[in-house]
């Protein structure tokens, strides 16, 4: 049986879009998009995991939207920020709604400057994404995407990737000062990786790529050379919540997402979640949300 998941959705995948006009998105390679309303718009029909880092900047009317099922609401002047891995959803938009986006690949995170403390800015924005930038911080985020996109459409330049690089560099540092005058200090002070932090970002990698069969510490800590309880120490002391609560949280997301948007049935979403039987799935469901899977979907 072919099971089904929530849509991944990434540079490639935005570009070879059926729904997308060319003329609306400008990319280098697999790794950077720049894009705007239309785009965005027409792109999301149902939640969507992102596989990349996405800003986006509200110019004109308002949106609202899903990031990991909780709903925001974009006005001008307020920048979003959504992160790799997290599940979005399009909800509604007025006439006269217009944004700028910039959509960055895991990759090219890895070679971009690293902004503050990348853990706790991690941590910080995965709960609040959304940020009510200045005027001068607006006009920041226009410029560089406005140049930017120009030079992504010099397909003659010689050195237009690196160009391109150097630019998207440039905005990385530009993004750093408007969150140091955002978020809170001790999060965006940048300070050397101690290795408790390089463990539970590492452990968040497994995670996010084997959410959906494992949800045992022991798989995850083997897979770091680590004992549970060491892990689990670690998890804790990083992030405030347990190695059990991370799981937890991606696989109701997921399962909140699935039945909110997909057609299938409650037996094929406990089969894509890795789950016994449909009765366990039930079960699980019900004790971290209070109502069974189908009082949910029922309820949506």
């Amino acid at each position: 049986m072919d099971i089904q998941s929530v849509p991944k959705i990434g540079i490639s995948s935005v570009v070879h879009s059926k729904h997308i006009d060319a003329d609306h998105i400008d990319v280098m390679d697999n790794d950077i998009a720049l894009f705007d309303t239309e785009s965005v718009i027409s792109l999301y029909n149902g939640p969507t995991k992102l596989e990349v880092l996405t800003v986006g900047l509200c110019l004109e009317g308002t949106g609202a939207f899903n990031i990991s099922l909780r709903e925001f609401e974009l006005s001008p002047g307020l920048m979003v920020i959504a992160l790799p891995s997290q599940i979005i959803e399009q909800r509604c938009f007025s006439p006269d709604f217009k944004g700028i986006f910039f959509a960055v690949s895991k990759n090219m995170l890895e070679v971009l400057p690293k902004i503050g403390n990348v853990l706790s800015l991690f941590l910080y924005l995965k709960d609040y994404p959304c940020l009510a930038l200045h005027s001068h911080e607006q006009e920041v985020v226009k410029e560089y995407h406005m140049f930017i996109r120009k030079r992504l459409r010099n397909k003659e330049g010689v050195y237009r990737k690196e160009v391109v690089m150097g630019l998207m560099q440039g905005f990385f540092f530009e993004l750093y000062n408007i969150l140091n005058n955002h978020v809170p200090a001790n999060t965006v002070t940048v300070k050397n990786k101690s290795r408790k932090e390089y463990i539970f970002e590492r452990f968040y990698e497994f995670l996010v790529e084997s959410y959906q069969s494992e949800r045992s510490v022991k798989f995850y800590a083997d897979q770091l050379c680590l004992t549970p309880k060491h892990l689990s120490g670690v998890v804790k002391e990083v992030s405030g919540k347990t190695v059990g609560e991370w799981i937890d949280e991606l696989v109701i997301l997921e399962a909140k997402a699935l039945l909110n948007s997909s057609s299938m049935n409650i037996q094929e979403i406990a089969d894509r979640l890795n789950f016994a039987n449909q009765s366990f799935f039930g079960k699980y469901f019900k004790h971290y949300t209070g109502m069974s899977p189908k009082e949910y979907r029922k309820n949506r």
